[in-house]
């Protein structure tokens, strides 16, 4: 079995587009595909082929990347051919040889519908998706809601709870750093075993930074008092607009004040004209997914994310 990137005729991009996608995981269109690759989010060394012997392409693998990133950030999307007797193996071969190429490990993003567990054929697929995920050292798995407001939804109005301000690098790196104890997202736990509250702080500060969004849109909340009380940081991605980071510190949490940061969030980007604000969090974290579903945000899909363990 040969795994390589279609980089070694002008024509594997072609193939790349047109490799079938068998099976029930929703893969990506031909459009969408070549959508990305002319926005330099694909690549062709980022995207591999498993062939056998006779040149036939058995599995495809999708690695996604922002238009200025060094390495792949996401595998996308992943497809072996139905006739594989045992997928698992081939898709772990497949990215094992990305992963070494790329000197790193990026995430395993799976998009899936509501109820995908109940579906016999679908959880099969996502199975050995797993296990190959899993057998690469793709070992940490969260499954997240994503979700999706509209303008149909409404616009919220201010409760006045809160007073909203802008802020110095420091006082945002400072509010990273309180916001991350007790928090029930999972990356950020697991996070925390590895590094301590400040430099997961300055790593979470530069993401935030890097991202499409501007930094001029970052606001910090407070009660009127001017005791803080939590942060918003509208973002983007290179499609749409999005919710970004949101959270309350740990000695005001409880007081439903993060329906009034999230309709901070929701106000500024729908008077910027967004017509769709995306957003993710856990299906553990609640209380969370409750504020969204106050705010009238609608779960799209779940979103499945295999992460490097811990070593």
């Amino acid at each position: 079995m040969l795994f390589r990137a279609a980089t070694a005729d002008p024509a594997d991009t072609d193939r790349a587009v047109a490799y079938p996608a068998d099976g029930p995981v929703p893969a990506l269109t031909a459009e969408k595909i070549r959508e990305e690759l002319a926005g330099n989010r694909f690549r062709p060394e980022w995207i591999w082929f498993a062939e056998d012997e006779d040149g036939e392409v058995l599995a495809r693998a999708l690695w996604w990347g922002r238009a200025d990133s060094e390495r792949p950030i996401a595998l996308d999307c992943l497809q072996v051919r139905s006739t594989v007797a045992d997928p698992a193996a081939l898709a772990a071969g497949l990215l094992a040889a990305g992963h070494a190429a790329f000197g790193a490990l990026p995430l395993y993003n799976l998009s899936l519908p509501r109820g995908w567990q109940a579906d016999a054929e679908l959880a099969a697929a996502v199975g050995w998706r797993r296990q190959a995920a899993y057998g690469t050292g793709l070992t940490r798995e969260i499954e997240r809601l994503r979700y999706e407001w509209t303008p149909a939804a409404g616009n919220p109005e201010p409760t006045g709870r809160l007073v909203f301000r802008d802020g110095t690098d420091e006082e945002f790196l400072d509010a990273f750093v309180r916001l991350s104890h007790g928090s029930l997202d999972l990356t950020t736990i697991g996070e925390l075993r590895t590094m301590d509250a400040e430099q997961l702080a300055r790593e979470d500060f530069e993401f935030y930074n890097d991202c499409p969004g501007e930094r001029s849109w970052w606001r910090l909340a407070h009660l009127p008092d001017g005791t803080l009380a939590g942060m918003a940081i509208p973002s983007a991605t290179p499609y749409h607009r999005n919710v970004g980071y949101l959270g309350v510190v740990p000695e005001q949490r409880g007081k439903g004040l993060i329906d009034a940061i999230l309709g901070e969030i929701t106000r500024f980007q729908a008077a910027a004209g967004a017509e769709r604000i995306t957003a993710t969090t856990d299906t553990v974290n609640v209380p969370m997914a409750a504020a969204f579903d106050r705010a009238g945000y609608e779960v799209t899909e779940i979103r499945l994310v295999l992460e490097p363990g811990e070593e």
